[in-house]
């Protein structure tokens, strides 16, 4: 590394990031303060002396050097929703017992603030790069990386790049990503008038509840039947019928098997003690082509390969009200699979219940070749500073470098064994390891930078 290291910058990176946490970027609400996130980070890189661009609402870039090749750190400054069940106030950067917490310190703010100092580094021991460095910002990763779409509409695309937004080694296979919304013409179920589950659709939801019309023996039913289920369940009398609120966990929607999804549990809690009929023919599709199951295998997808593993079923969200009645699901396909098939499988099934099928989001499966120049130079990098050579892996989550071409990959920030629990409440990451990103990522940066 230069003279200079980027852990001499720790108290300013602190400092940014916690501004930058402090901006409540969830994707979800609306763009205004993502888009507001995206400024802040391009004010700070003007600031620093580097040359920024705005290319939309939802993505930016910044850079450092005049000539050469670009060499790109793709990060995002938008998040999923907080969620319920923090210790600690999820939009503060909080340091407690040796750990950082805040939702986007590992997903992706962290590591976005660490890479502009990685190229603040490179400038202030007076580095010109051989290939020009840019980090590029997006603001609308969580919900489908349009920001990327609207990026390289106008810019081109980078020699070589990576984005820290999973874990080390260097992640060289992804799986595809489809997300779908089944939704029937209304509310047809006769005993259930609500039923409302998630905030993301790429997240296991940990709470959900219910309003039915029952009897008061039907309400006895239903708790005894609850109480051996997994999970909690409160049961409240309202002036509109009996509400259950349910209590799950959290996880990823690349490993819905870690989470308890509270959506999958009430309905089939619900169908078992009153039967899927009077619940709807959303609800009697959700429990009975999707049920508890995660790997697709009622609805007749179920697949999987050496490469990349097994695919994955997430029921994100469910609305069901006066006159709507839909789910939104997140299914992860291993690389070698045929999309065409999986979609069109999933059509027929929800047919069958007289439900229809819209394709919302399909990120196609990324596989890069372990002898490309970029994975030599991030192997470098993470031998210089831990030591040892890094492990290569696939993954079912969903990254930047799906939209690079076959010029990037996934690239720490997060380091096995350490629960981040991204996507969770209490998202966090060991101190100690946030600054061994830090020097990995810095040392990619420089290695990048030097054209060899």
């Amino acid at each position: 590394m230069p003279e200079k290291l980027i852990t001499d910058y720790k108290e300013e990176i602190l400092e940014d990031l916690k501004k930058l946490i402090a901006i409540q970027s969830v994707s979800p609400a609306g763009d205004k303060c993502p888009e507001e996130a995206l400024d802040f980070m391009l004010r700070r890189g003007r600031e620093m002396g580097f040359e920024t661009r705005k290319t939309g609402k939802t993505s930016g870039h910044i850079e450092y050097g005049s000539a050469g090749r670009i060499a790109a750190v793709l990060a995002h400054v938008d998040v999923v929703p907080a969620g319920d069940g923090w210790e600690t106030d999820p939009f503060v950067l909080t340091e407690k017992d040796g750990r950082y917490y805040a939702r986007g310190v590992v997903d992706d703010k962290g590591p976005a603030v660490v890479a502009l100092y990685a190229m603040k580094a490179l400038k202030d021991n007076g580095i010109v790069p051989e290939r020009r460095i840019r980090l590029i910002i997006g603001a609308a990763e969580e919900i489908g990386m349009s920001d990327m779409e609207e990026y390289f509409s106008s810019e081109e695309m980078p020699e070589m790049a990576f984005t820290p937004d999973h874990e080390y080694g260097i992640c060289l296979k992804e799986k595809g990503i489809m997300q779908l919304e089944i939704s029937a013409p209304d509310n047809d179920g006769t005993i259930l008038t609500e039923l409302s589950s998630g905030m993301a659709v790429n997240a296991v939801p940990s709470r959900a509840y219910a309003l039915i019309d029952c009897t008061e023996t039907e309400d006895h039913q239903l708790r005894r039947f609850a109480d051996a289920k997994p999970g909690r369940y409160d049961f409240i009398y309202t002036m509109d019928g009996l509400r259950i609120d349910a209590f799950g966990k959290a996880a990823h929607a690349s490993v819905p098997w870690e989470g308890l999804n509270t959506a999958a549990h009430l309905i089939r809690i619900l169908a078992a003690n009153f039967g899927q009929i009077v619940l709807g023919s959303l609800c009697g599709f959700l429990d009975d082509a999707i049920g508890l199951e995660t790997d697709g295998t009622s609805l007749g997808i179920a697949c999987s390969d050496e490469e990349s593993g097994a695919l994955t079923v997430n029921i994100g969200r469910v609305e069901i009200g006066e006159g709507v009645s839909r789910a939104f699901l997140d299914i992860r396909y291993p690389v070698s699979a045929d999309s065409g098939g999986i979609l069109r499988r999933v059509r027929q099934r929800a047919a069958y219940d007289g439900l229809k099928t819209k394709l919302l989001n399909h990120e196609h499966p990324l596989s890069m070749d372990k002898n490309a120049p970029v994975i030599g130079i991030l192997s470098d990098a993470y031998r210089s500073v831990m030591g040892e050579e890094p492990e290569f892996f696939s993954t079912g989550g969903g990254t930047y470098a799906r939209t690079l071409d076959g010029c990037g990959v996934a690239f720490g920030p997060a380091f096995p064994g350490d629960a981040t629990h991204i996507h969770e409440p209490g998202e966090s990451i060991d101190v100690g390891n946030f600054w061994k990103h830090a020097l990995i990522c810095a040392e990619a940066v420089r290695l990048m930078a030097a054209g060899g």
